[in-house]
């Protein structure tokens, strides 16, 4: 059997298809190398709805629309040095819609942009660390 995955809607039409020319649901199953209940229910589906297309999944509805997380993104990219609270007020201001700083950073790390900058910088060993330690008890006054 193959691993979890969704069955395309192109598949679930050949398996309808096949289901329909009066094969086995068990010989379809194997012929696409799919559980037997999955094509079971597809075929149940089919019957009871006359389609064979997926549902769409639930879930809550998104609060901001892609145009105005790109409009969070660019006026961070306009001047880098904002916070996300400065961003959130910002977006307030212009639009009248009030936005959480989470959702702010949320958003920009969408973007590609974090609060963090990288460091540049050659990593120092032991022996680095105490001939500068040295040269710092020399050179004190």
């Amino acid at each position: 059997m193959s691993s979890r995955h969704h069955v395309d809607d192109f598949m679930r039409g050949r398996i309808i298809g096949k289901i329909e020319e009066r094969q086995k649901i068990t010989d379809v199953a194997r012929e696409f190398d799919i559980a037997h209940s999955v094509v079971s229910r597809l075929w149940k589906s089919f019957k009871t709805t006359g389609m064979c297309s997926r549902r769409h999944a639930g879930g809550r509805v998104r609060s901001r629309t892609p145009a105005e997380d790109r409009y969070i993104v660019l006026s961070a990219k306009r001047n880098r040095s904002t916070t996300a609270q400065q961003v959130a007020n910002q977006f307030l201001a212009t639009s009248g819609k009030q936005i959480s700083r989470k959702t702010v950073a949320r958003r920009l790390r969408g973007g590609g942009l974090y609060a963090r900058r990288p460091v540049v910088c050659v990593p120092l060993t032991r022996q680095h660390r105490t001939a500068r330690l040295q040269w710092c008890h020399e050179h004190h006054n």
